[in-house]
């Protein structure tokens, strides 16, 4: 495994402690991470995406969505023991707890959970949230281009002396 010392780039930066962390995170992945549960995330939109676990074999009950320090971590754990024994021919129905880490950017929220139908996919919905200083910045900005734009053009046309 090779590793990367980033910390002359940390020295000279102000600012990008999250994206520090999240290098950190991401180069102390490795091959013995686990891929259960299966997952999908699609882009629904410009502003909303969706996460899509595969969760068969668990009820509402098992599973647990907790977001915290711009992470959304999902849990599953069977709450009770099966009280009937049962003789499996064949179990292809993985019954293990997990854990699963997403990282969020600091302008995401998770909005909701569901499951359509029968419980063997969840879906977790995110949204890309806009502060309102962001949106007046834009258009701030916006305003300035076309104030500047209109007065260039002002000062290209001649203006015809008699």
């Amino acid at each position: 495994m090779r590793t990367y010392d980033l910390t002359p780039l940390f020295r000279s930066t102000i600012g990008f402690d999250n994206l520090s962390r999240l290098i950190d995170s991401a180069m102390k992945l490795d091959d013995t991470t686990s891929s259960y549960p299966p997952y999908n995330i699609e882009k629904q939109s410009e502003d909303s995406y969706r996460i899509t676990m595969a969760v068969a074999g668990f009820s509402e009950h098992d599973l647990n969505l907790v977001t915290q320090d711009n992470s959304l971590v999902v849990t599953g754990k069977h709450q009770e023991p099966e009280t009937t024994p049962r003789s499996y021919l064949h179990r292809g129905i993985a019954a293990r707890a997990f854990e699963r880490r997403f990282q969020l950017a600091d302008h995401v929220k998770v909005v909701g959970a569901n499951a359509p139908g029968a419980f063997c996919v969840l879906h977790v919905i995110i949204t890309r949230e806009y502060l309102p200083c962001h949106r007046d910045l834009a258009l701030q900005v916006a305003e300035a281009v076309v104030a500047r734009a209109l007065a260039v053009v002002a000062e290209a046309v001649p203006v015809a002396v008699k």
